[in-house]
């Protein structure tokens, strides 16, 4: 079990986040709302196109931004949203009333969900050695797996970004050592996704392929 220090961590480092660029791309912390909407439009590829009606948890959803995506969708949806951090939570609550979206910080009060999706919530290391971070993402994932019934989709920083480019603070992964894990651990239906123009990757780990 990672230290729960861990989360507090992250809770207190996107939490400051938030406080210091409001509700936007900035605030839990992306580069700007293009690539925002280009890593949700990505991790939404785990959702079934013929989809009538599903339930969605947002694993780490900050502010609940990725709620407008998928209201354009056009199919109807219920949504959980969780993350560590009680400030985002405020935020997202305030965003988005009304019955159709919950949210929490609470783990005890989350339930499976058709679909799990996890944006950003593996990147950035707070001070965390690199073997523990690890560790912590392979809870994560295993938290991704028992929360889902049809699938679940994540991102994580590549570890093909250019030397140049890469942060100390931050968590690189080999996209071959997850998709592995994936396939070996949660299901034999897994897609890689490293096409789409930014340094990181997303895997999609379908549970009932239609």
């Amino acid at each position: 079990m990672v230290d729960a220090s861990i989360r507090e961590r992250v809770a207190d480092y996107y939490g400051e986040k938030v406080r210091q660029h409001g509700e936007t791309a900035h605030g839990v912390d992306w580069n700007s709302t293009e690539s925002q909407r280009t890593r949700f439009d990505q991790l939404l590829g785990i959702v079934a196109s013929g989809a009538t009606e599903y339930s969605l948890l947002d694993y780490g959803c900050g502010y609940g931004a990725i709620i407008d995506v998928l209201a354009e969708r056009g199919q109807p949806f219920r949504y959980l949203g969780y993350d560590v951090s009680e400030e985002m939570i405020l935020r997202a609550r305030r965003l988005h009333p009304g019955d159709q979206c919950q949210f929490t910080t609470k783990e005890d009060e989350l339930e499976t969900s058709d679909y799990v999706v996890a944006s950003g919530i593996l990147n950035v290391r707070v001070e965390a050695s690199k073997a523990d971070w690890k560790e912590y993402v392979l809870e994560i994932l295993d938290d991704l797996h028992r929360l889902s019934l049809k699938g679940f989709a994540f991102n994580a920083l590549t570890s093909y970004s250019d030397p140049e480019h890469m942060r100390d603070d931050l968590f690189y992964t080999d996209p071959s050592w997850v998709f592995d894990h994936c396939m070996r651990t949660y299901s034999g239906q897994v897609a890689l996704l490293h096409d789409y123009g930014l340094y990181e990757f997303t895997v999609l780990v379908r549970k009932n392929p239609t």
